[in-house]
């Protein structure tokens, strides 16, 4: 029998190792996951994460079946195994750790192994008291025709085949020749799945960032015109709390044509500063800077300022321009030209938004424009911007977001675009297929107990897993959610517990959401007197409820690993439908977290909770010791099912840390 050893290729037309006959491989590998769109894109993973790979893998008649997932960086010639386990039906497990950034590669391959057939059928006739003299001399054959770097112990394992006959058989059936023919497998005529998949490794922060927004113009006394400067003294009080980026609205010269006013009138009055996200004015465009704020030295030193204090600046990217943006000269081909020579401005009917011009991606100068974007993009990189909230993404052609960020991460590896994009589903996974690394999500309209678990089951274990990595906000300065609305700190409370602990990346409308602001322009989902066209003061020396229990809980997300993953998420039953329990667990149990979340603000409830044992490794003696890290509280629980009752108006919520008492463990 000719053995051979495949070199699997970089193709998605995979062949057959050389000179190997495509009728003499009998096994079939089929729906080799994970794989986006069908290898088109990269899986995505971070530094330390697994990659688990499953495939359907079988072959005609009963023949034992071996299967291996190859793997290797891009840029390494050899490819490292791992034996695949069946897991039943034809079912297939393997998984590997990544632990550098850049393109992964992986691939299936599997084989009928004879000899470990021929050994299962060896150990059935001599159960069967069947003589297997002429099995013994098969056996030896195949041992020796065996290819292996270190021949003595398989040769040493075909010559006790050819002992006298008892010695022979009692040899063969004993643990060491089992072990032999499991390590030594028989590789002959093996089939190569035909596709080499890859998976992208990206920088940690890409699984787990934490992230607060303010407008810089409002970081002063709040009658003044706020700067960078300000900005950098509010950043030790941004730290304390525990995050690790800050976000700012753009940072450009606002339009002053057709500028908005206060909540979003149509006619700016004297003074009224206008939204930042018109941008471009007689004072530059998007690689300038708002005049009020500073300078871009000032900014330089921000960006400095912050990354001492553990603090990325995240750029708001905007695509869009005000009427006296400078590109409306130099580039009326950009645009949009209207049939009486006007420009088309932004319009989301019935929404209306005057002081913006929509670029035309349809233009034919659209190499042109893709270009200049794109200088946008690498000209803050190079003032040291590594994160980019990206506004609207799915206002601009998908094509355009997968040529620029592949082509920013050729020269810039490790950059961060977060997609601000409230949409329809398939195009918020479309963006994130493109290269988008985080994305804004639905979760600030999840709200009941059932729609939450629904959600999360749909991001942690559906298809978008592998390429849509989501970041939860509760607020944002365009969105009051209706629950928000006129209501006490509760909710606030509970909603920022969840998007905290369900995700591992979140974020908030910072200083609106410390100070509970709820009113809404009624009728809709919008802050009365927005921040948006107005400067506002906050008294950013006053810490509250919320500034205290942020500050724990960052603090709680920062110390324990369970919750710097969003994936190991696991809810757990509970009796209350007011109640959601979820637990979240490292792979190697050294960090258990279980939080149980009182969705009602405003009523004391009550349940109990089942603990997923299996997952925990526990028996039927149960002795966890449970403390809770908002609280200090500390319990015992013996049991299955455990009693929880929360008073919202106390916290509501409990955030545990799990640990197994030695004497069960």
């Amino acid at each position: 029998m000719r053995t051979t050893k495949a070199t699997a290729q970089t193709s998605t037309n995979q062949p057959l190792p050389e000179g190997m006959p495509e009728g003499q491989s009998r096994v079939i590998i089929e729906n080799v996951q994970p794989q986006v769109d069908g290898g088109r894109y990269p899986a995505k993973r971070t530094p330390g994460e697994r990659v688990d790979v499953t495939a359907d893998i079988f072959g005609d008649g009963h023949d034992h079946i071996r299967a291996q997932v190859w793997h290797r960086m891009d840029h390494e010639a050899s490819w490292q195994t791992i034996e695949m386990t069946h897991t039943g039906n034809d079912s297939w497990h393997a998984a590997f750790a990544v632990r550098q950034q850049g393109l992964h590669l992986f691939t299936v391959v599997a084989w009928v192994d004879h000899l470990e057939t021929w050994y299962d059928g060896f150990r059935k006739k001599v159960a069967a008291h069947v003589n297997v003299t002429l099995e013994l001399q098969e056996g030896a054959q195949m041992l020796r025709s065996l290819q292996v770097e270190n021949p003595y112990e398989v040769k040493h394992a075909a010559a006790q085949l050819a002992l006298p006959y008892e010695q022979a058989v009692e040899y063969a059936l004993g643990d060491d020749f089992a072990r032999i023919v499991h390590h030594y497998p028989l590789v002959a005529f093996e089939t190569l799945y035909h596709q080499v998949l890859p998976v992208i490794v990206e920088h940690p922060k890409a699984s787990y960032s934490t992230w607060y927004e303010l407008f810089p113009r409002s970081a002063g006394d709040g009658i003044h015109h706020g700067t960078f400067k300000d900005v950098v003294r509010l950043l030790p009080r941004v730290a304390a709390m525990g995050f690790d980026v800050l976000y700012l609205p753009p940072i450009h010269p606002i339009g002053k044509i057709n500028r908005k006013g206060k909540n979003n009138s149509t006619t700016a009055q004297p003074g009224e500063p206008g939204s930042p996200w018109a941008i471009g004015s007689d004072e530059g465009g998007h690689k300038s800077i708002h005049t009020p704020l500073g300078t871009l030295d000032d900014y330089r030193e921000l960006i400095r300022e912050a990354h001492k204090l553990g603090i990325d600046i995240a750029l708001d990217l905007a695509f869009q321009c005000a009427p006296d943006h400078p590109y409306v000269q130099e580039h009326p081909e950009w645009f949009k030209q209207r049939p009486d020579g006007s420009i088309q401005y932004a319009e989301n009917p019935p929404k209306k938004y005057q002081d913006i011009y929509p670029f035309n991606f349809e233009t034919q100068d659209w190499m042109a424009l893709w270009e200049e974007l794109k200088s946008v993009i690498t000209f803050w990189i190079d003032q040291g911007v590594q994160i980019f909230r990206v506004d609207n993404p799915h206002t601009k052609p998908i094509r355009f977001w997968q040529w620029a960020i592949a082509e920013v991460n050729k020269q810039y590896p490790g950059i961060t675009f977060l997609s601000e994009a409230f949409t329809r589903p398939k195009v918020m996974a479309s963006l994130a297929k493109a290269g988008f690394t985080q994305s804004y999500t639905y979760f600030t309209w999840r709200v009941g107990k059932q729609e939450i678990i629904d959600y999360m089951e749909e991001l942690v274990h559906g298809p978008s897993r592998q390429y849509f990595r989501p970041n939860f906000w509760p607020n944002t300065p365009d969105i009051l959610p209706w629950h928000l609305q006129h209501q006490g700190e509760n909710i606030f409370i509970l909603r920022l517990a969840l998007a905290a602990t369900l995700s591992s990346n979140y974020g908030m409308y910072g200083p609106v959401y410390e100070f509970y602001e709820n009113k809404p322009v009624e009728g809709k989902e919008e802050y009365y007197n927005s921040e948006k066209y107005e400067i506002k003061r906050y008294d950013w020396n006053t810490t509250n409820r919320m500034t205290d229990i942020i500050t724990v809980l960052n603090k709680a997300r920062k110390e324990h690993p369970a919750l710097q993953t969003t994936w190991n998420l696991r809810f757990c039953p509970v009796e209350n439908q007011h109640l959601l329990a979820y637990i979240k667990v490292t792979d190697d149990l050294r960090d258990m977290v279980l939080v149980v979340v009182n969705l009602d603000p405003h009523s004391f409830q009550s349940g109990y909770v089942q603990l997923p044992k299996a997952l925990l490794g526990l028996g039927e003696d149960i002795n966890l010791k449970l403390h809770d890290l908002m609280t200090g509280e500390r319990y015992t629980w013996t049991q299955e099912w455990n009693y929880v009752g929360i008073d919202p108006h106390k916290i509501p919520f409990h955030l545990f840390h799990l640990a197994i008492h030695e004497s069960y463990q």
